[in-house]
């Protein structure tokens, strides 16, 4: 099992080269960097830079603000440069974000999503192989490459794409034509994961003959972990106001359902819509939180997770800690859960 560590959106690109040499003298085996407040490309770039093993993912790109072709062309600057230690996680984004936050036209995400992982596999394929680029779809054309736009093929293996996936049908499409899915820490229970996200994912696979492929799910869990109990147990307060926030948005309402707490993320939906903030937290009582949220000591934490999770996930993303003071801590935990 592999152990990624997440990166703040608020880590700046003056700052991800000493937050990824960090993750990588811990022990982490790959970082996570968002796309939010700063370009996902760019701190791609600058943390393989600034590293020898360590592998970065977007998690994950906006990719409807950008042609395939664009991303096609980072993704294989990135690989050819780290020695293929780069992964490439792709994301549709809510239509309010890519029409008013990124001045982008908006369309049904799905087939959308389908194409424009074709057409960036389409143009792998013409470099790495010498195919004739000839993608054509509804919203994407990709049918011109002269020699002298064609990089170098690369040596070693081919740049895993994985999908960020909620929804249903962008699940199974994940399945259909990707390498990974990364979850969201909403649907990353290990219950949601073998009744609801696997079903849907042998259901795209199955859809093309990729039943026997090699397929990654980098699960994201909603952990709280810390270097004794007082601090678990103060972390776990914040975990609460914070699991409150995502619940009361109707797209990760999915699990709730499942444990059968549909009525809790409509209450904290109506909250939101009186601006009562505050009382979020109230509506996420103990045992929801015992539920979603995974807590323990640097030395607890790491059973609990390969209890949950082994036979599940190919990738676990491990809290970094905030104090570097307990990254000896965090390294040890790694090692047990590897272990």
């Amino acid at each position: 099992m592999r152990i990624y560590a997440n990166t703040n959106q608020r880590v700046a690109p003056s700052a991800i080269a000493a937050h990824a040499r960090r993750a990588e003298r811990i022990g982490y085996d790959g970082l996570n960097v968002p796309e939010a407040v700063h370009d996902g490309l760019l701190l791609s770039a600058l943390a393989l830079q600034a590293t020898t093993t360590l592998h970065v993912a977007t998690s994950v790109l906006v990719a409807f603000t950008r042609s395939p072709m664009t991303t096609a062309v980072a993704a294989w600057d990135l690989q050819a440069y780290s020695g293929g230690r780069f992964e490439l996680g792709l994301g549709a984004q809510v239509r309010g974000n890519v029409e008013d936050r990124y001045g982008a036209a908006w369309s049904p995400p799905v087939g959308r999503m389908r194409e424009y992982v074709g057409a960036i596999r389409a143009t792998f394929a013409c470099w790495q192989n010498g195919e004739e680029l000839g993608f054509e779809g509804d919203h994407y054309r990709l049918t011109r490459m002269q020699p002298f736009f064609a990089p170098e093929p690369l040596e070693g293996d081919p740049i895993p794409i994985h999908l960020g996936a909620v929804g249903p049908h962008m699940t199974t499409l994940a399945g259909e034509v990707a390498d990974g899915l990364v979850t969201h820490p909403t649907n990353s229970h290990p219950r949601y994961i073998r009744e609801v996200l696997q079903p849907r994912l042998a259901t795209g696979a199955a859809r093309k003959g990729r039943q026997d492929a090699p397929f990654a799910l980098k699960v994201g869990p909603i952990c709280t972990v810390g270097r004794d109990t007082a601090a678990v147990a103060a972390m776990r307060e914040e975990k609460r106001r914070s699991l409150a926030f995502l619940y009361s948005t109707p797209q990760y309402w999915p699990s709730l359902e499942l444990f059968g707490w549909g009525d809790r993320g409509k209450a904290l939906h109506q909250l939101t819509r009186e601006s009562r903030w505050n009382d979020l937290p109230q509506i996420l009582d103990d045992e929801m939180l015992d539920t979603f949220l995974l807590s323990g000591t640097y030395d607890e934490l790491p059973g609990t997770l390969r209890t949950a999770y082994d036979g599940l996930a190919d990738t676990l993303v491990f809290p970094m800690p905030e104090d570097p003071a307990e990254d000896v801590l965090a390294a040890r935990a790694i090692a047990l859960l590897r272990d």
